[in-house]
């Protein structure tokens, strides 16, 4: 039973980088834990009501070498320091999700550092994959053993061993009785036995039902790991690489390759709610992964209207870069201090009425998934629970684009802007400005009084503009030939032709020419007559 996560919406933060921690362990205890609290508005103005938090337990260096899973780094503070930081999250309706590092240790570890002593004489040495003794290690161990993937300073444990089973749940144990954590990341699952995660569930659910396991997969089938004897769900990396790379290719086949293959009417993983991001600490930063930062909306959008449970990487719903060097993930994982970013960005914005609408609508969480339109550039899904039909239309080309699909709704709001639309005869035709996205849905008992229109564009008693030059709000010019009408709508069409390129000719309702757009909180044309 854990169905607050289908409608959780995650905010994942890296505690040492995060925080401003020194590179390797100290002696000196530094509260800086309780930074998070701090945060505590800007997470609730994101509508954000769970944290995963990265290690946080002491360890040498990053966290993921741990040496002590029962107290809190020294460079994050203590475990009273840290139980205060809880107890405000949860006040808040903040849930709480730890980083489980269970497949290694760090070589600071109790146990390990008793093998070092002792050698075949510890007890502990069969806590550890593969302790050979007849080999010295590359650290200068007169006896070698098992690694995450030839990292030397990650021991690898032997899962198989029950003492050291039953002590990584007596932590566990220990995390839910003192911080009263909601759930655990399994850091490296797809190193670690299904024995093992069956037994964690066992012991978790009994402890608290609802408590909630994610798995770190990379690749693989996803069922092998979430399923009704071990976890609840996986990190979504196939949907990770599809959101950032269909934008970069102008290729939305890719990605609603993925939505179908996952969430279809056949899809795999329809009965998983899986983990969603589209950046974390090992992955670059989205804005310096897309090729153009105008990407950016659709693909939080996507992220926030596609099944299962969206989550937002510190900084990055400010827009903030980052990338690996150097094989170092150091600029991946920064400090911020929320007082010196611009917080108010467009960007932050766009997240925060997302965040909403996947908060107010069940649909978001409990609908299924079809797709209704699909070219290289635009892409149509749409969600359905009870009686609630959403639709998320896109658009990633570099110009304005009108498509048309069949639509039995017999009036549908545009959340962005409250504008109303009416389908004729089973068709809706929208207008989809460059670069972003419709949000609609059912509404069949709206306000009469909003705005109508089929097809995507406000009324005006303007009938005609000027023939000349004209540029679009993006800097690109295009010269009105001609003013027409419909010939039973009486709707003013412009015909134009752009400026650029092979110097194509178009035509489109006269409204797109005289509306205006929000751009950095101020009201423009979206073309601006510039002359003859």
């Amino acid at each position: 039973m854990n169905d607050w996560t289908k409608k959780a919406i995650f905010y994942h933060i890296y505690p040492l980088g995060f925080c401003g921690c020194e590179q390797y362990h100290q002696d000196t205890i530094t509260p800086r834990i309780h930074k998070l609290k701090d945060w505590i508005p800007h997470f609730k103005k994101l509508h954000i009501n769970a944290l995963y938090l990265g290690p946080v337990f002491e360890s040498f260096e990053h966290g993921y070498d741990t040496s002590d899973y029962r107290s809190l780094d020294h460079r994050l503070g203590t475990n009273k320091d840290f139980i205060d930081v809880c107890d405000a999250l949860h006040g808040n309706g903040i849930r709480i999700v730890l980083d489980g590092v269970f497949n290694h240790v760090g070589r600071d570890f109790w146990a390990f550092k008793d093998v070092q002593q002792r050698k075949e004489a510890s007890p502990y040495c069969n806590w550890f994959s593969n302790l050979n003794f007849n080999c010295p290690s590359p650290m200068g161990d007169s006896f070698t053993y098992d690694t995450w993937q030839g990292h030397y300073n990650l021991v690898k444990l032997n899962l198989y061993n029950e003492e050291v089973i039953q002590y990584l749940l007596d932590c566990v144990n220990f995390w839910i009785d003192t911080f009263a954590i909601d759930g655990l990341r399994l850091d490296a699952a797809d190193c670690i036995p299904f024995s093992f995660f069956q037994r964690l569930r066992q012991f978790c659910k009994q402890k608290k039902e609802d408590f909630w396991l994610m798995g770190e997969i990379i690749h693989g089938d996803y069922n092998r790991w979430a399923n009704n004897e071990m976890l609840d769900s996986v990190t979504n990396y196939e949907c990770y690489k599809g959101l950032y790379s269909s934008h970069n290719t102008k290729n939305y086949f890719e990605i609603a390759y993925s939505f179908n293959r996952q969430f279809g009417n056949d899809g795999i993983y329809k009965n998983l709610t899986l983990y969603n991001f589209v950046d974390n600490h090992d992955v670059n930063r989205l804005a310096s992964t897309l090729n153009d930062k105008n990407d950016l909306f659709n693909t939080y959008t996507m992220l926030y209207t596609m099944p299962g449970i969206p989550s937002i990487y510190y900084g990055s719903e400010m827009g903030i870069e980052g990338m690996k060097k150097n094989g170092s993930d150091a600029a991946l994982r920064p400090c911020i201090e929320l007082d010196k970013q611009i917080q108010n960005t467009k960007l932050t914005k766009h997240i925060e009425k997302l965040g909403l609408f996947k908060q107010s609508l069940p649909v978001l969480s409990f609908g299924d998934y079809q797709q209704v339109y699909l070219t290289n550039e635009q892409f149509v899904f749409s969600r359905t629970y009870l009686q609630k039909h959403f639709y998320a239309a896109f658009n990633t080309s570099e110009y304005d684009v009108e498509i048309h699909f069949t639509c039995k709704e017999k009036t549908l709001l545009n959340l962005w802007d409250d504008t109303i639309y009416n389908p004729e005869n089973d068709n809706l035709t929208l207008f989809i400005p460059s670069k972003s996205s419709l949000l609609l849905i059912n509404d069949e008992h709206s306000d009469v009084q909003k705005t109508t229109n089929q097809n995507n564009t406000k009324p005006s008693q303007i009938t005609s503009i000027p023939i000349g030059l004209y540029e679009h709000f993006k800097g690109k010019q295009y010269r009105v030939l001609h003013i027409a009408k419909h010939s039973e709508t009486e709707e003013a069409y412009v015909v134009y032709q752009q400026m650029y390129g092979n110097k194509e000719i178009w035509i489109r309702p006269l409204s797109m020419f005289i509306e205006t757009i929000d751009k950095n909180g101020e009201k423009i044309p979206r073309f601006k007559y510039i002359g003859e």
